[in-house]
């Protein structure tokens, strides 16, 4: 089969010069198979120019929801330490909505508000020094004591709102169940077993430096805080997350395209009935769209395209399943055609408010899709 990217090259060119982003790493995939890789365009601009490479390490902002917690809470599922129909307050006691489930938390249908600026209360609490109890342990414990508290908007299982507050919720029980925090848990049972080279939570209580088992070059900046002031790398750009240290289970995780292509090949395999990581119908049961409210596109954990307006455009399947990250980041695995897209940018270096990929993102995919015949 003949490919040809040129059109596909052509528009990311273009992009990077209309400062669409700085740059981008674009990955396609079929099962194990790579078929494209290229980087485009620049790794930074501040505080130095320099070029984007394949191998980029980026924040992955909340694409840390399927392929970190999402995956976590599946390997709890499939050992019986967990059951989706398990009830919050079982691992949390404290949670103020006892009729909230695991799964409601998984397909944003929790009622949890979507997003709450938690670490506005902390950033007070810094003194002259410096010091305070943001990015503490103690941050983290109160962040997680205020979505406890949180009222519901609505009654669980009957609408669904997506929530960064439903999946920090996750995190904590990912932690309670197997006794250690959620990067080691990831790095443990992942991270280790996929040979995953690039791919880690960086928790800043723990770190003597913010950049931790990565050097700074390797990694793409993302915003110039307006609070840190300062250039942010190897440094969460979620600011709950940071607030909580890092590692949270909404946002956190960085990773290269390379890594996400091997997680998405192992998921195939299982899949396919190849590999015992996970079993088979307990990763469709996680793929398979939630019907039970009018409108969701949510399945358990991953997002599936929208009717219209998709971010993937127009020639991805039914069977799609994927996320994006507000740093820049998507991945979409269309099923059915057997390929996977994985786009990794850096569009909030260096000022958040550059949403302009909201129009990129589908064009893109589009291109590549008609590249690969499908």
């Amino acid at each position: 089969m003949t490919m040809d990217f040129a059109a596909v090259e052509d528009a990311t060119e273009e992009a990077v010069k209309q400062g669409v982003f700085p740059g981008v790493v674009l990955l396609v995939g079929r099962g194990e198979d790579v078929i494209y890789e290229r980087a485009f365009g620049w790794r930074s601009l501040l505080p130095d120019r320099a070029p984007m490479d394949p191998s980029t390490i980026f924040d992955l902002a909340s694409l840390t929801k399927p392929l970190a917690t999402t995956l976590g809470i599946m390997l709890l599922v499939n050992e019986k330490k967990v059951h989706l129909d398990d009830r919050v307050t079982r691992f949390v006691p404290t949670f103020a909505n006892t009729a909230t489930k695991i799964r409601h938390l998984l397909n944003h249908t929790s009622g949890l508000p979507a997003w709450k600026p938690y670490y506005e209360g902390l950033i007070s609490d810094v003194d002259s020094a410096g010091t305070g109890l943001i990015g503490s342990a103690r941050a983290k414990s109160y962040i997680l004591e205020q979505i406890h508290r949180e009222a519901p908007l609505s009654e669980p299982g009957a609408q669904a709102l997506y929530s960064d507050l439903g999946f920090m919720v996750l995190g904590e029980i990912i932690e309670t169940i197997s006794g250690t925090n959620l990067d080691v848990f990831f790095h443990d049972r992942i991270a280790q077993r996929l040979k995953l080279r690039s791919t880690a939570f960086i928790d800043l209580t723990r770190c003597s430096t913010s950049l931790s088992q990565f050097e700074e070059d390797e990694i793409a900046p993302t915003e110039l805080c307006p609070w840190r002031k300062k250039v942010l790398c190897g440094e969460v750009q979620d600011d709950n997350a940071f607030a909580a240290g890092g590692v949270a289970g909404h946002a956190g995780l960085f990773s290269s395209a390379g890594d996400i292509h091997k997680m998405v090949a192992q998921l195939d395999r299982c899949l396919q009935g190849r590999d015992s990581f996970l079993p088979q119908e307990l990763i469709q049961e996680f793929f398979t769209k939630n019907d039970s409210v009018p409108g969701s596109t949510y399945a358990l954990g991953w997002d599936t395209p929208a009717p219209e307006k998709s971010s993937s455009g127009m020639h991805f399947s039914r069977t799609t399943v994927g996320h994006l990250g507000f740093t820049g980041t998507s991945l979409w695995w269309d099923l059915e055609k057997n390929c996977h897209v994985i786009l990794l940018t850096n569009r909030v270096h260096p000022n958040r408010n550059n949403e302009r990929i909201k129009q990129f993102r589908p064009k893109i995919h589009d291109l590549i899709m008609q590249a690969i015949n499908l």
